[in-house]
């Protein structure tokens, strides 16, 4: 699974890791995040982020 970086703050979103403090388990795949899910870091949406 390919890593995802925020173009605002350059958060990296690690399927491996997941965003557990945001619900999101270890092994969930970029595209498969829910809609609303936003940078932990920023509070951008999925659309800022660019595959590494």
């Amino acid at each position: 699974m390919q890593k995802y970086v925020c173009t605002v703050c350059h958060y990296e979103y690690d399927p491996a890791v997941g965003d557990v403090e945001n619900g999101i388990a270890p092994g969930t795949a970029f595209a498969d995040l829910p809609a609303e899910w936003v940078c932990p870091l920023c509070s951008v949406g999925k659309d800022l982020f660019e595959e590494v």
